[in-house]
């Protein structure tokens, strides 16, 4: 009685993972075949964010999963497929968006902070030896003579 008990917990607890859909897609070729796969493996999943629409079981994903294969069916390439997404879904739906003036700060931002970072970080290790070249590391002559009478005073109190 306790293995069916078992059985039935584990049973119930794998279903949440079982109900995702796979698609199945009939293509005339290998050709387009791979096509769709390098398309479903190039655009994002609108919900899910960070998981390309290949990978995603989000509902969206599927319906563009298929508006893909429609597409590749009707015989558009594939730049005219991703003009589709992107006019519909805007250069967030590609995981590698083109060189356009919205989107060189994602180009060319992160190397712009790293050169600003090492740029500030020059400038303070500059100042700081040119702050050290200025100070003297010896006393002067005055200043020996008095240090020396305060460090006796201390010994004779």
């Amino acid at each position: 009685m306790k293995r069916w008990i078992a059985a039935a917990v584990l049973g119930l607890s794998i279903a949440g993972v079982a109900h995702a859909a796979i698609d199945t897609y009939e293509f005339a070729n290998d050709g387009d075949r791979e096509r769709f796969r390098e398309l479903t493996k190039e655009l994002r999943c609108p919900k899910c964010q960070n998981q390309d629409i290949a990978d995603s079981n989000a509902p969206i994903a599927a319906d563009l999963r298929k508006e893909i294969f429609r597409m590749l069916g009707e015989g558009k390439d594939n730049q005219q497929i991703i003009d589709f997404m992107v006019d519909r879904y805007g250069d967030f739906v590609r995981y590698k968006p083109a060189l356009t003036s919205k989107t060189a700060v994602l180009w060319f931002g992160p190397a712009g902070l790293l050169l600003g970072g090492v740029v500030i970080i020059g400038v303070i290790i500059r100042r700081r030896r040119v702050q050290r070249t200025d100070t003297p590391d010896t006393l002067s002559f005055d200043e020996s003579k008095r240090l020396d009478q305060l460090l006796d005073k201390d010994k004779n109190d």
